[in-house]
């Protein structure tokens, strides 16, 4: 048995609401580290029959629907624990260091929401060893300076997996292989200067590098660690697929607060989901309401 962890975003294309990343371990045999047939008798994906088993996919699958966001909590809830308390005790609980005081100046952001946002459904702690690592928040003030800095809004997402990687390794114990799974970065085949600075106590090795799969080892750091980096992550392994529910769903969470914030001051507005050709639309209709609360659009509207 391993841990692998898997490691996937949301909300990196659109122009409204956070981009948020996510790292989740879970613990596989090594025979089986895309975890499907081993987790077969507790877990199904979307295009298998609804038949008890918990559902766990890409999000894009899970979410699809009109109970979508309540698919994406009870699935990733009964395998890493639903969220309980309030939103912001949650993230503050699982983000990265710095997440809970950049989302606190969203002006949208309502730290007091309770979670689970519905009634939990079954649980499978006791059969199923995963862990949520790390989920790394990245408000649209936040995502613009990182933007403005380097001249690249790929280096947004590089930061936020450098820093997933590196949190992996402090919080799982200290011994024992380690798999990590990604998504790939757009059309980046090249990966290894990126985990150098992820790792660098140890020593990057590339063993693959193409548009089908970027794969390194990652030497001289007392045990077995691996990345690989892949199209379409969120289908081939159990446990990017649980990182992309975890990043949708607090997504999903932030976008409604976002709606929930601008419809108070702009009356019959109707939601957005922040993607480009919408997103222009809502930004026009809530122009006028920026200039009399005095938020800028740094706050508001992404650069990139």
């Amino acid at each position: 048995m391993r841990w692998v962890v898997g490691i996937d975003e949301a909300g990196y294309g659109p122009n409204l609401g956070p981009l948020v990343q996510s790292a989740v371990a879970v613990r596989l045999p090594a025979d089986d580290l895309a975890g499907w047939k081993s987790l077969s008798p507790h877990v199904r994906r979307a295009v298998e029959p609804d038949d008890g088993r918990v559902l766990v996919d890409d999000s894009k699958q899970v979410h699809n629907g009109p109970q979508g966001l309540l698919r994406l909590e009870q699935g990733f809830g009964a395998i890493l624990e639903s969220p309980s308390g309030s939103l912001g005790d949650w993230i503050g609980s699982v983000g990265l260091p710095w997440t809970k005081d950049e989302v606190i100046a969203e002006h949208w952001y309502d730290p007091r929401e309770q979670l689970p946002l519905f009634a939990t459904g079954p649980a499978l702690h006791a059969v199923i060893s995963a862990r949520i690592i790390a989920v790394n928040v990245v408000p649209t003030l936040m995502f613009n300076r990182v933007v403005a800095g380097s001249g690249s809004k790929a280096t947004v997402l590089a930061t936020g997996l450098i820093e997933l990687l590196r949190a992996s390794l402090k919080q799982l114990p200290a011994e024992g292989p380690v798999e990590f799974f990604c998504d790939k970065h757009g059309g980046r085949n090249f990966y290894g200067p990126m985990l150098q600075s992820a790792f660098p106590e140890g020593w990057t090795v590339a063993e693959r590098e193409s548009a089908d799969e970027s794969r390194y080892r990652i030497e001289a750091l007392g045990r077995e660690v691996r990345v690989t980096i892949r199209p379409r992550a969120d289908s081939g392994s159990v446990s990017v697929a649980l990182a992309s529910m975890v990043a949708k769903y607090l997504r999903e969470v932030a976008m409604r607060q976002f709606n929930r914030f601008w419809s108070q001051h702009v009356p019959g507005l109707t939601p957005t989901a922040g993607y480009p050709n919408d997103a222009k639309r809502y930004y026009a209709a809530i122009r006028a309401a920026m200039a009399r609360l005095k938020i800028e659009e740094e706050h508001v509207w992404r650069t990139r």
